[in-house]
């Protein structure tokens, strides 16, 4: 198996009853990692400067065709949180933050993007709604 992920660079490893893995030489992941640092120190650069910005922000657009139903400042917002999230990606290792920042955003397009669905999820609440089960 060990040779076959040296030579392959990766092997996924099926189970039946546990979630998958991949096996993948060392030399090759830090080569991962260390490209993956570089392209988000590049775009954390990028989004310092004011034409880096403005490529930046046309990129998200382009990337999240979603973000349309976001005000200006919003997408802002996004782009800057998105990208500090790649940053703690490439430098913490911290993988799951990136997919958080973007499926929050989605969300909110998303209300946003139904003018009804919008106008109540701006509406005051009150009460008790109960418990709430939070999965994993």
């Amino acid at each position: 198996m060990a040779e076959r992920a040296t030579s392959l660079g990766r092997v996924r490893v099926t189970h039946r009853d546990a979630p998958d893995f991949y096996l993948i030489a060392a030399d090759r992941e830090d080569l991962r990692d260390l490209t993956l640092t570089t392209a988000s120190r590049i775009f954390l650069s990028m989004a310092k400067q004011d034409p880096g910005t403005h490529s930046l922000h046309l990129a998200v657009r382009d990337v999240f065709p979603w973000v349309r139903h976001l005000e200006e400042d919003e997408v802002h917002e996004f782009s800057d949180e998105l990208v500090a999230a790649l940053s703690d990606a490439a430098e913490l290792d911290t993988d799951m933050s990136v997919q958080e920042v973007i499926a929050g955003w989605r969300a909110t397009a998303r209300i946003k993007a139904d003018p009804a669905q919008y106008k109540r999820a701006l509406e005051p609440t009150y009460g008790d709604f109960g418990a709430v089960d939070v999965t994993e």
